[in-house]
């Protein structure tokens, strides 16, 4: 089985995460959504949240499932039998930053391949930091680019008046 893991906070997921999953399961037989917990980045949803918000959209990806990652991707990719990890590539400003951690993951286990994907032209500028940065004032704005349950679930962290 040709496995992969798709590492990364989703905090909040956004159509262009799955835009990514969506072209990963095309190309693994199972695809693992990774949910790091990473704190530094003082996330809005914890985990757990995180993982529900991408289990409510992973009906068009019936090979996809999602979990929570503590730890080193590798380590993750190992026990769980994956062969890559997949990383989405908005523009060029990704490329350094993606470049250097494939680089050191590939010295950590270089039996495990990156693969970079990119998203629709739709998606590419969007990031769940700007998705965060505007739902504060206007996620009307924004629903477009983030599925219907993530919508919902700002508007809880996000009350506007």
């Amino acid at each position: 089985m040709r496995r992969a893991v798709y590492a990364g906070t989703f905090d909040p997921v956004t159509n262009g995460h799955l835009d990514i999953l969506a072209r990963a399961c095309l190309l693994f037989d199972e695809v693992i959504v990774a949910v790091a917990t990473n704190e530094s980045k003082s996330p809005v949803f914890t985990a757990e949240e995180r993982v529900a918000l991408l289990e409510g959209n992973l009906a068009a990806t019936p090979n996809a499932r999602a979990t929570i990652l503590e730890g080193l991707t590798v380590d993750f990719a190992r026990v769980h039998d994956a062969q890559a990890i997949v990383r989405g590539l908005r523009a060029v400003s990704d490329f350094e930053y993606e470049f250097q951690m494939a680089q050191m993951n590939r010295h950590l286990a270089d039996d495990i391949e990156t693969i970079f994907l990119m998203p629709s032209e739709d998606f590419f500028f969007t990031s769940s930091n700007l998705i965060k940065a505007v739902s504060r004032y206007s996620r009307e704005r924004i629903a477009k680019f983030i599925p219907e349950n993530v919508v919902k679930a700002l508007e809880a962290k996000f009350p506007q008046e």
